[in-house]
Order: C-alpha cells, then structure tokens, then sequence
C-alpha cells in the first residue's frame, strides 16, 4: 500500500491517536486535505529526446533547451525519412530552420513568443492523475485545453504532452 494511498493514511492517523493527542490533531488535518500538486519548472538547461506523433507522422526529436542563453535547438527526424531538420529558436520569437544535407534549405520565422521559461505552467489548472504507459502521472491543462501536460507522480519527471483534451483521469 502507497503512503499516500487513503487507507494508509487512515491507518497512519490511528497510529498515532493512540500514541498522543497533539500528533493527532496534526495527522488528522493532513490526511483530511492533501495539498494540489504544482508542475515542477524545468531545469534552466535540458536535453530530452522526444518521440512525436503528428497524426499518424512519428517524428524523434532532440531538443536542447537553454533557458539562461534564450534559446531552444531541436534536431527533427522524420520517422520516413528525408534530412534531419535543424529548427533553433530565441527567446525574442526569431526561429530558423535549416537542413545540412540535400536538398538544402533554409527559412525564418518570427513567433510572438519566445521560448517557453522553465515556470510556463504556473496557473496551470490541475485535472487529477492518469495512468499513461504504466506510469501513475498527474495531469494539467493550461490555455483553456488547448495544452495538456502530464507529469510522473514518482519522479516529478514530463512524461507526454498533447494539445487535446484528457479522459478518464482518476
């Protein structure tokens, strides 16, 4: 049994009743009503290697994020192939995406946003936990649904993310 499951802690609150009348008054509260979990900001700089799916396209992506020098490099990799896509973007909104190899290719863009800072999902409203892929994940949603982010209960670790709507959360 988990010690946050509701029985272990019903279990913990009688323990302790009959042990001292202070400490029970503390367990019970505690046990009574536990906190809203927040998202843990990102590290300042990360490399993650992401797995996309872009309706049916599987794309790995890796992405370098670096908060402190304002930019954010990701390395795309069509699932089918073709040349690896270099998209690096800056905390002013600039973004260019280029190819090394054949056919060459060059663009830019200009976001209205910037990269996202390491607390992007401070407000984010908090939906409950899910299991995803066998692992226990609690789940946000920020920008009236249009992000939903999940974040492993254990490790605190993101786990997936989309940009629709959650089911079945428990």
């Amino acid at each position: 049994m988990s010690p946050t499951h509701p029985l272990f802690l019903l279990l913990q609150t009688l323990v302790i009743t009959t042990t001292t009348t202070t400490t029970t008054t503390l367990a019970l509260a505690s046990s009574s009503s536990t906190p809203t979990p927040t998202p843990t900001p990102w590290p300042p700089q990360f490399h993650a290697l992401l797995f996309m799916n872009y309706s049916g396209k599987l794309s790995m992506i890796d992405l370098w994020y670096d908060w402190p020098n304002g930019r954010n490099f990701n390395i795309i990799q069509e699932q089918l192939g073709g040349p690896p896509l270099r998209d690096l973007e800056w905390n002013n909104g600039t973004s260019f995406f280029y190819t090394l190899s054949p056919p060459l290719s060059c663009r830019s863009a200009q976001l209205d946003v910037g990269i996202l800072r390491p607390d992007w999902l401070a407000g984010a409203d908090y939906l409950g936990t899910r299991s995803v892929d066998g692992f226990l994940c609690n789940v946000w949603t920020k920008a009236d649904g249009f992000i939903t982010y999940f974040e492993d209960v254990l490790t605190t670790a993101p786990s997936t993310g989309s940009s629709t709507q959650v089911d079945k959360l428990t």
